[in-house]
């Protein structure tokens, strides 16, 4: 499969001179509503020449509750996330969360993303990269964007040089995150590109019902000053209805709203470059 952008222009801050995005549903939680998503995202990102990588979980493995959806089953995901790619022809990232995952999924997908709580697990981080396809890592909540040093060499020294680094935001308490722009910089110090998570940053995690809230209202904020800082990228998380999602639905943007966001973050990169 062929895309529209390579890593080496993404390196090199030069895709169509705009930031990439990776968007999509939490999770696959059936097959309709990630094909509308993807078709959504696809036909906006060629009206804005913004290169598109399609997300979605196959298995949400960290859930805090046991009754917490999780999934439709990993294999019937991950064919919904083929036949995503070969349908619009975009690369397509999911995330993985133990070893024997990691050449399971790149059957299926072109990034393997390494959730923030496993940016350390050296196994993980190795698996993943001994697949040869692109790895995004996100860095961990409790993390300084210089420590996910650390986390590339691993990639890199495990032969593989495609590695993406993805910020979401410090836990500073119990039951809230806050995004310290500066870890953009840092990260960016490490040579590789540097997306910002929009949504997940925007978690409220250890909620008393066990299911994590979310401030919404502030996606467009974060999103503005990410791309101003110089973030490469954004991660956000979308759904046409995000309050009947199975899984994170309280920090996601509803469909409809993405296009004009987008409008505003593409002035903002154009003036900022």
């Amino acid at each position: 499969m062929k895309y529209h952008f390579t890593l080496d222009q993404l390196n090199a801050g030069n895709v169509a001179n705009q930031f990439i995005l990776m968007a999509g549903p939490c999770a696959i939680e059936n097959e309709e509503t990630p094909f509308l998503i993807a078709e959504t995202v696809n036909r906006l990102c060629k009206t804005y020449q913004i290169p598109y990588i399609f997300k979605g979980s196959y298995r949400k493995a960290n859930r805090s509750r046991l009754d917490s959806f999780t999934g439709i089953g990993d294999l019937k995901a991950l064919n919904i996330l083929k036949n995503i790619g070969q349908t619009f022809g975009i690369p397509v990232v999911t995330d993985i969360h133990a070893v024997n995952e990691a050449e399971m999924a790149a059957d299926f997908v072109d990034v393997l993303q390494i959730p923030a709580f496993l940016c350390r697990q050296t196994d993980l981080l190795v698996a993943a990269a001994k697949t040869g396809k692109i790895i995004n890592i996100k860095k961990g909540q409790f993390l300084s964007g210089e420590a996910m040093r650390f986390a590339v060499d691993k990639v890199k020294q495990s032969g593989n040089e495609q590695v993406l680094l993805t910020e979401r935001g410090n836990m500073y308490g119990y039951q809230d995150l806050v995004v310290d722009f500066r870890n953009i910089h840092s990260m960016k110090q490490l040579q590789v590109p540097v997306i910002m998570d929009i949504t997940h940053s925007l978690q409220q995690p250890n909620q008393a019902s066990g299911i994590t809230g979310g401030k919404p209202e502030l996606i467009g904020l974060i999103a503005r000053a990410a791309i101003a800082v110089g973030a490469d990228g954004l991660f956000i998380e979308t759904h046409p209805e995000p309050a009947k999602a199975k899984s994170d639905g309280a920090n996601m943007l509803k469909l409809d709203r993405l296009e004009p966001l987008i409008e505003q973050v593409v002035k903002i990169r154009e003036a900022v470059r």
